[in-house]
């Protein structure tokens, strides 16, 4: 029996000894910048999750050291994100009031689950499985998230306290209900963080431009009480490091999580690896799928019992850390413990930002995620994919958002189904011989098409050029044989011209060589 190697079951092994005091250096210096963006993202991500402020920090402390050293991108840093939060919030929302300890319970045994998912996938080596979440889906669901995010801090922008609502659309009316009681001073405040954002972003773009809107509007609240002393700040809480968090074994409560589990897991595992596949194009980095997802998937099942919630890859910092030449993963593990130094010493600062400043950055981070020049180009390139896109985004908006991953899923494979059902055929007379050209592999959704075009030919001799079938399965086989016997009962015959050898093999096991209807050849 094989015993795995200590570089399998600890993969930091490969790249940890090879570090210089240089590389060390620049990474420390790359990871505290990567801090500085954590920082307020963080926060923010956990307002949007439903969580208190403080969990954002501690997920990006013990899940990005997991995920850091087991994984195999040298670039990719996770963390809480927006993405990922909206769905949690609606997820267990309406399980459990927000922000209250019930609530941070379940939001962590659902991280527990998905983690459990993501890494049984990399243990069975099903990374590529992720590939059936295709990139329309997760345009259209982050178009659509970034619609729902919006709308769930309008009225923390406005003021106002409004209960939650299962959908974007039920949002929405609730708040329509309540404009009048919208909080001018709340609602002043907000935009100009919205706007100041916007300005620092065209004019200074390399600039944390979350951290000084977040500065600035808390400096605007402590400078002008008169105006702004009623305005609703962060909730304070008490400096530590991530605190231990047991978590029940209640039965009825993990069945009633598991399909939300398996929807945010799968769109954790997509985001990640989409972005370290993205980045490692331009580092030229050979990446290990099923290494990376077991390494998610362990993130998450560690950090869910030291009060992490659900994390994934995170673009924005995962491009800092390739843009500021970040030497290896030590960037991301230097940029968590960046993030703990905070969360120890620097926790009283945050009980100073104000609500409605929170949400307009937060609404900048929603304009963000839409990837517009994606969206064009889908357009552009596909009709069919850009329809899947729409009918996840409007499945977002209509339904919970774990339902509408699911949903724009299976509109792919739909698609996907319905172009593969009808394979290219083109259709030659020469002389006596019917010839038909197929470009596709003949399987229980093609079968019909095919045959349908086989009991239209006419000539004495049917001939299927089959050297670009690649694969047939036992409906196929049974469908060639039913057209060969209807064929030989006319006196005519079926032919496969230049089969491969997998192909012709599968056509003879049904009646055997001897008795096959159906004639090759080369």
């Amino acid at each position: 029996m094989a015993f795995p190697s200590r570089h399998s079951l600890f993969p930091f092994l490969t790249w940890l000894p090879r570090q210089t005091r240089a590389s060390v250096g620049r990474d420390m210096i790359v990871g505290l910048s990567g801090a500085i963006l954590a920082l307020p993202q963080s926060i923010a991500y956990a307002l949007i999750a439903g969580l208190p402020p403080e969990y954002g920090l501690y997920a990006a402390i013990i899940p990005v050291l997991i995920a850091c050293l087991w994984g195999s991108s040298w670039h990719l840093i996770c963390g809480p994100t927006a993405a990922i939060s909206i769905v949690l919030y609606a997820s267990v929302s309406p399980l459990a009031v927000p922000a209250t300890q019930d609530y941070v319970t379940v939001i962590l045994l659902l991280t527990f689950l998905a983690g459990i998912f993501q890494w049984l996938l990399g243990l069975l080596r099903f990374g590529a499985l992720v590939n059936f979440v295709s990139h329309s889906v997760v345009l259209g669901f982050t178009l659509g998230a970034a619609v729902v995010i919006a709308v769930g801090q309008l009225p923390n922008l406005l003021g106002l306290d409004l209960p939650s609502q299962a959908t974007a659309l039920d949002s929405f009316i609730t708040l329509l209900r309540h404009l009048g009681e919208t909080d001018k001073a709340s609602l002043a405040l907000g935009l100009a963080t919205v706007g100041v954002g916007v300005v620092l972003k065209l004019w200074l773009p390399r600039w944390p431009t979350l951290l000084i809107t977040l500065v600035l509007g808390a400096l605007l609240v402590w400078l002008w009480p008169s105006m702004f002393g009623h305005v609703q700040l962060v909730s304070a809480f008490t400096g530590k490091l991530p605190p231990f968090s047991p978590l029940p074994l209640d039965l009825d409560l993990i069945l009633r999580l598991l399909p939300s589990a398996v929807a945010v897991g799968m769109l954790g595992l997509v985001t990640s690896l989409s972005i370290a596949r993205s980045i490692s194009a331009r580092s030229q980095q050979l990446l290990d799928a099923n290494q990376e997802v077991r390494a998610q998937g362990l993130s998450n099942i560690v950090g869910a019992f030291f009060s992490g919630s659900l994390s994934a890859g995170s673009f924005t910092r995962s491009g800092l850390s390739y843009e500021a030449g970040a030497c290896s993963p030590l960037a991301g593990i230097f940029s968590a413990l960046w993030v703990a130094l905070f969360a120890v010493f620097g926790a009283s600062l945050i009980a100073h930002i104000p609500i409605p400043a929170m949400a307009g950055s937060i609404l900048l981070i929603a304009w963000g995620l839409v990837d517009h020049r994606g969206i064009r180009a889908l357009l552009r390139v596909s009709r069919a994919e850009f329809v899947v896109m729409a009918l996840t985004c409007v499945a977002t908006l209509l339904l919970e958002l774990q339902t509408a991953i699911y949903a724009g899923v299976l509109a792919s494979l739909f698609f996907y189904l319905k172009r593969t059902s009808q394979p290219r055929v083109q259709h030659v007379c020469e002389g006596d011989e019917d010839i038909l050209r197929v470009g596709g592999s003949i399987f229980f959704g093609a079968s019909h098409y095919l045959q349908v075009r086989l009991q239209r030919m006419h000539g004495a001799r049917v001939v299927i050029e089959a050297q670009q079938i690649n694969f047939i399965d036992y409906s196929g086989v049974e469908m060639l044989h039913q057209e060969a016997r209807r064929l030989l009962r006319q006196d005519r015959s079926l032919t496969l011209r230049q089969a491969r050898p997998q192909v012709v093999e599968e056509l003879r096991k049904l009646e055997g060589a001897e008795k096959c209807p159906i004639r090759f050849e080369d």
